[in-house]
């Protein structure tokens, strides 16, 4: 057997088996598959590709599935990654277009859902890490007269919105001035250095001694909003991740049995966040497809050994968006080509939305 077409033979137990979900034959490979020799010829192939370790008989039956190796071979000779189909194009599309004016919250949480939609599985994405993000905008708004709207914006994206009640009334005039001492410590500043300017700001700020009501007042309100949005700086999101198509489990795990047995593991691995971010981290993209497979006991969880994970990086280091990643979670018989090639298009679009 030559090895173009031992690889062929696995190639079409691979595509049959996704797409029929049961075990593959020797004849139904000669029916489907233009290979030019005979099903005695693809018996023989087949025997030697269990042999290999690359396909397995579930039962006693002709038919052979395959085992993760043959799954890590087959995706190791895909020649490049797919393009795209006409509807993903315009779905992916929509979302550049329909994000553009949202905040980062808004963008993740649509990203997943269309990636979840796009692949029929569980689909996640982390946050960018906020360690190198700056202040981009701070803004004041008064709601009341001692009550405040304080918005955080920063160059990543990430958007914070606090309500500051104050201990007295704040006059346009110190709103003003509030707008501007803030402004002048904390913009453009990486959020550990604008949350200790603001700390040593309102340490400096005078609560009391000889003076006038109305200028311990004025520090009591300085200090109400140095305090919230020192509490919005923080590392709120540092360690956060958006997940959505559980469902797409439980839908799979209906005509697949060895995947119905795993299910209960897999979905209580992945209500685990610590679990999650371990799976977008601890990894590294191929070159040349840009995105990252894993397949079955590859994945490193007990609990998930039924299961692959592809994922690919968005983002551009720190200028304007720090790196991180998004990736889907689904049974190890999967669609690899359509599921690479919408990992890579949606992580490049979202890129390309934070970006703006």
């Amino acid at each position: 057997m030559t090895d173009d077409r031992r690889h062929a033979v696995l190639r079409a137990i691979v595509e049959d088996y996704v797409a029929t979900k049961e075990p593959v034959g020797s004849k139904a490979i000669v029916d489907r598959h233009a290979l030019g020799v005979s099903p005695a010829t693809i018996r023989n192939d087949m025997a030697a590709l269990e042999e290999d370790g690359l396909i397995t008989a579930p039962h006693t039956s002709a038919g052979r599935v395959p085992t993760d190796m043959g799954y890590r071979v087959f995706v190791d000779g895909l020649d490049g990654v797919r393009p795209l189909s006409s509807p993903e194009r315009r779905a992916i599309d929509r979302l550049l277009a329909e994000s553009s004016s949202l905040d980062l919250d808004a963008v993740l949480d649509r990203t997943v859902r269309l990636l979840a939609q796009l692949t029929h599985q569980v689909a996640v994405v982390a946050y960018p890490s906020l360690s190198q993000a700056s202040v981009r905008h701070v803004e004041l708004v008064a709601i009341g007269p001692s009550r405040l709207v304080l918005v955080l914006i920063t160059d990543s994206g990430r958007v914070e919105q606090r309500v500051v009640e104050t201990p007295v009334d704040v006059s346009e005039d110190l709103l003003v001035a509030l707008r501007a001492r803030i402004g002048a410590v904390a913009v453009g500043q990486r959020l550990a250095d604008a949350a200790a300017a603001l700390e040593r700001l309102a340490d400096s700020t005078p609560a009391a001694g000889g003076l006038s009501p109305e200028q311990r007042g004025d520090g009591a309100a300085v200090r109400a909003v140095v305090a919230a949005l020192v509490a919005a700086l923080g590392p709120t999101r540092e360690q956060r991740v958006v997940m959505t198509g559980a469902a797409n489990l439980a839908r799979a795990s209906v005509s697949d049995t060895t995947f119905a047995a795993a299910l209960g593991p897999v979905l209580e691995a992945i209500e685990e966040q610590v679990v999650m971010l371990r799976l977008l981290t601890e990894v590294v993209d191929d070159p040349a497809s840009g995105v990252s497979v894993r397949i079955g006991r590859e994945v490193l969880h007990a609990g998930l050994t039924e299961t692959s994970v592809v994922t690919s990086a968005y983002g551009g280091g720190c200028d304007p968006v720090p790196r991180a990643r998004i990736g889907v979670l689904g049974p190890t018989r999967m669609d690899y080509p359509s599921t690479i090639a919408s990992v890579r298009a949606v992580a490049r679009y979202l890129t390309r939305v934070l970006a703006e």
